[in-house]
């Protein structure tokens, strides 16, 4: 093999070598970005109960369920849904990636919302709580 030959075989091996590099960056940023998200801020929510329930649903805890009442009510986007249907496929798989607002004493939270299958998108979760303290109701949905 001449130079000029091992000058080309050179430069790609070394062009290979920093495109790898790259890739391996760009994995540790996308695992960093993932850490950020499942440590989010909740600091926003001020009810302790719906804090302690995000938390939960954040890192995919069954505890979740121990926020509400045996049977809830629950509507998605205003349809009537079974609460534990829904979440038995949703709790660990959906969460929420930013809480933008929240109001209503801390019940009503809003954010963008990471839905498994269905995408990326602005939600509302409104918490009902009942006398004794638990969530009696939960409704969400789409924001518009």
């Amino acid at each position: 093999m001449n130079s000029f030959n091992f000058a080309i075989v050179l430069a790609i091996g070394l062009s290979g070598t920093a495109c790898a590099q790259q890739t391996v960056k760009e994995k540790q940023a996308s695992a960093s970005t993932s850490k950020k998200q499942q440590t989010m801020d909740l600091s926003k929510i001020t009810d302790p109960q719906v804090k302690q329930a995000i938390e939960a649903l954040q890192t995919g805890d069954k505890s979740w369920y121990s926020f509400f009442t045996e049977n809830p009510a629950m509507t998605d986007d205003g349809n009537k849904v079974d609460f534990k249907s829904f979440f038995v496929n949703a709790l660990g798989k959906e969460l929420f990636l930013s809480i933008d607002r929240v109001e209503n004493e801390g019940k009503d939270i809003h954010g963008n919302f990471k839905a498994g299958q269905w995408g990326t998108f602005p939600v509302f979760f409104k918490f009902h709580k009942n006398s004794e303290g638990k969530f009696d109701r939960l409704d969400i949905g789409q924001d518009k």
